[in-house]
């Protein structure tokens, strides 16, 4: 990937975390954290770009030592080689939504009915293993910066996005130490009772894993009850 273009995504990923997380909300046409009520607090653990076999399943082992519910926004072409990891989460009873078929933006956003081809392509995976479409979405990048066209198509077309107010910043540090994700999961919810946390369960993030438990145990011990999409 060109070293300019990465710079500029971790740029507007940044700025896209400072714009929204004192904030507390999530944008998308049905769903508001601003509903969940002033004296819950209440945290949406959210996993990107998998599934992998790596990470996903050491993810997995985490959430159910934990007993602890999550969101797993997948890509397509990541997920039709592994639909027994799918399964695994459906059955442990996380949530399945969509991200992208192929997490390439140039194909995606050139017009909206690439944009929903994409999106279809990749739920079609998804109700192979659970058995319906899903109606939950992440737009590669999030929404922030996309034109009214697009994502009036997607919520047109019976989609709720969900975009995250809070990172461990596992995308942007290269090489990061468990205890920085902790410390950035920490940090980017500081003044939100209501959490919407962006992490990624895609091969490179191995460290994510690792650092999970520790960042349950830090939402657990501030009170926060776990939802998921």
């Amino acid at each position: 990937m060109n070293k300019n273009f990465t710079a500029f995504c971790a740029a507007m990923l940044a700025f896209a975390i400072m714009f929204v997380i004192c904030g507390g909300f999530v944008n998308n046409n049905t769903f508001s954290l601003a509903d969940e009520g002033a004296d819950q607090k209440t945290v949406y653990l959210t996993f990107d770009d998998g599934p992998s076999d790596k990470v996903t399943p050491k993810i997995l082992d985490v959430l159910k030592s934990e007993n602890v519910k999550a969101t797993f926004f997948i890509i397509g072409n990541q997920a039709v080689s592994r639909k027994n990891i799918l399964k695994r989460e459906f059955d442990e009873g996380h949530t399945i939504a969509v991200h992208s078929y192929t997490h390439r933006y140039g194909e995606i956003y050139s017009s909206a009915q690439s944009l929903l081809n994409d999106i279809d392509k990749c739920n079609e995976i998804i109700k192979s293993v659970t058995g319906e479409y899903s109606s939950v979405y992440r737009f590669p990048g999030g929404s922030f910066g996309l034109s009214e066209e697009l994502i009036s198509a997607v919520t047109a077309h019976g989609m709720r996005y969900v975009d995250w107010n809070a990172s461990t910043r596992d995308a942007e540090i290269y090489g990061a130490t468990p205890k920085q994700l902790l410390n950035c999961a920490v940090s980017t919810s500081a003044c939100a009772d209501n959490v919407v946390l962006l992490s990624h369960d895609s091969t490179s993030k191995t460290t994510t894993a690792d650092a999970l438990k520790d960042i349950i145990k830090y939402f657990k011990n501030e009170g926060y009850t776990f939802k998921v999409f």
